[in-house]
């Protein structure tokens, strides 16, 4: 077992990291149910996986279960199915003082968190994270959202987990793409400011995605150590260093509206092509060695991430997709900071990026294609 404590005074929790957690939820979880009883929220997919072992583990412990099963994928973070999920937990008699448990992905994580977050002004909730993505990366922090037809993540809340339960035997029952689009948020911790650990990731990621325990467990603790130090350091985004963490996002968010937020392209498969192409575009602007973007790229390609364009089945010129980044929440005072990099661990946040050298790099790679 490891245990990873985020430490943000009041709002303080624990992530906890074990084999087999699932089966032992009930004792990890008990002191968060509030009259005896648990709400889980889960998508169709997880509930067929993973929802009897958490059910039986808390009903063990003699708590009261309740389960909300809703659609899968990327379109359930939108407002009606907040709507919906917000409705049910009403009917449920939800109070300010229970925890809902997100049984799920990055998708049912972020929505969950968003509806504990407007509901009766905030009430608590458990991440229990079942995707390799969201067990390095979205289950932690506190960000939580829905989609828009604008973007991506653009209305929502910062609202902390009372816990974050980790059991990385979840990832057995994943389609090996699912497991791959999780480990670009892997890769993403030692492009942002680690390369040692991205070394570690070239030798050893390909253990990881054969689903070798103790080259998973290696790379769940080290990402979620890392990210739990950023969000300490840097909650609500204030003083830019949690902004690193969105390395890749800015160039992926709109692969992804171009896309439809679908099937078509999975955010882990959009954030490795926007961390090729931020590399590359870096090499282009003279900041980063050419041999340190075609590195990043070699790698991620080797695990079978898409790094370029073509690859992420978009077609569009760099004019669209400068047009979805402008409806990035990042924009300020009608500039939008780019995460870019000096270097493999040397990612750091520009400020003074033209978005018209976007488009024309952008243009240059469709043409490259």
């Amino acid at each position: 077992m490891t245990i990873v404590p985020v430490a943000l005074g009041d709002r303080a929790y624990d992530i906890l990291i074990e084999d087999g957690a699932l089966d032992d939820a009930g004792s990890h979880l008990a002191c968060f149910a509030r009259r005896g009883r648990f709400l889980i929220v889960t998508d169709e997919t997880v509930a067929g996986a993973q929802l009897p072992r958490l059910e039986g583990s808390l009903e063990a412990a003699g708590l009261a279960v309740d389960a909300i099963v809703l659609p899968p994928g990327e379109a359930t973070k939108s407002w009606t199915q907040l709507a919906a999920l917000t409705d049910a937990m009403l009917a449920r008699g939800i109070e300010r003082s229970d925890n809902v448990v997100a049984l799920g992905g990055g998708v049912i994580g972020d929505l969950v968190g968003f509806a504990a977050a407007i509901m009766k002004r905030g009430c608590g909730f458990v991440q229990v994270p079942t995707s390799l993505l969201a067990q390095v990366d979205s289950s932690v922090g506190g960000k939580t959202a829905i989609n828009s037809p604008a973007g991506k993540n653009l209305v929502g809340a910062f609202h902390q987990p009372s816990f974050v339960l980790i059991d990385p035997t979840t990832l057995d029952t994943l389609p090996p793409r699912e497991v791959r689009a999780g480990y670009a948020e892997v890769v993403k911790y030692g492009l942002i400011d680690d390369p040692a650990f991205f070394a570690w990731c070239e030798t050893e990621g390909a253990a990881l995605l054969a689903g070798e325990p103790a080259a998973r467990a290696h790379a769940i603790a080290r990402s979620v150590s890392a990210k739990a130090a950023i969000v300490a350091d840097d909650e609500r985004e204030t003083t830019g260093r949690r902004a690193l963490l969105n390395l890749g996002h800015t160039f992926g968010h709109a692969l992804e509206a171009e896309t439809g937020f679908s099937d078509r392209l999975l955010h882990g498969e959009a954030v490795a092509a926007g961390m090729a192409l931020a590399f590359r575009f870096s090499a282009a602007q003279g900041l980063c060695p050419a041999t340190d973007a075609a590195r990043v790229g070699t790698h991620l390609a080797a695990a079978g991430l898409p790094t370029t364009l073509a690859a992420a089945g978009v077609v569009a010129s760099g004019e669209t997709l400068v047009a979805h980044m402008a409806h990035d929440k990042k924009m300020e005072g009608g500039r939008l900071p780019f995460l870019l990099a000096r270097g493999i661990g040397e990612t750091y946040l520009a400020k003074d990026v033209a978005l018209g050298d976007v488009a024309a790099f952008l243009d240059m790679e469709l043409a490259a294609a």
